[in-house]
C-alpha cells in the first residue's frame, strides 16, 4: 500500500545506517520508485547522516544524539529529510572538489567534501536550512 509520508527517528550512531537505509528503501520500493533512484538517493542519504554522526553531534558535545528521517511522495518527487539537533553546518557552503581534485591520485586530493559532493551529485535537489534549532539536510529525487 502506498504512504503519502512517514517519519521515523534513530540514534546518531553508526549502527543505525542499515536501520535507515532500510526505511527509505521500503518506503521508496513500495511507492514504485526506480531501483536505481532509491540506491542513488540512499548513498546521498548515507552520506549525510555519517557526518551528523561523526562530526555533528561530537563537535556539539552530545553523545546521545538522534536523527529525524521523514520520508514522502508528492507532485511525482520523492523528498527525504534529514533533521538533528547537531551543531548548525550548512553542506550546501561546503566547498565542492574541482575537476582538479577529482582528477589527483587520492593522497594528493584535500581532505573532506568528497562524501557531500557525492550526496549532492545523486539526487536532483539538495538543500538546507537550519530552523527552531534544528538542522534540515533535505533530498529530493523526480520520481515521475
Amino acid at each position: 500500500m502506498k504512504a503519502e509520508s512517514q517519519f521515523q527517528v534513530f540514534e546518531a550512531a553508526p549502527g543505525s545506517l542499515e536501520p535507515i537505509r532500510d526505511f527509505i528503501a521500503s518506503f521508496a520500493t513500495a511507492n514504485d520508485v526506480d531501483k536505481k533512484k532509491i540506491f542513488k538517493l540512499i548513498l546521498a542519504v548515507d552520506e549525510i547522516a555519517s557526518n551528523i554522526m561523526n562530526y555533528g553531534y561530537p563537535m556539539a558535545g552530545i553523545d546521545d544524539g538522534t536523527i529525524q528521517v521523514s520520508i514522502g511522495c508528492q507532485d511525482g518527487k520523492l523528498r527525504v529529510v534529514l533533521e538533528d539537533n547537531a551543531i548548525p553546518f550548512n553542506p550546501i557552503e561546503k566547498s565542492m572538489p574541482t575537476p582538479e581534485d577529482l582528477m589527483k591520485p587520492v593522497e594528493d586530493r584535500p581532505i573532506g567534501g568528497l562524501g557531500i559532493f557525492l550526496a549532492r551529485q545523486s539526487v536532483d535537489l539538495f538543500d538546507y536550512e537550519y530552523r527552531d534549532g534544528k538542522n534540515r539536510n533535505i533530498l529530493v529525487v523526480a520520481i515521475d
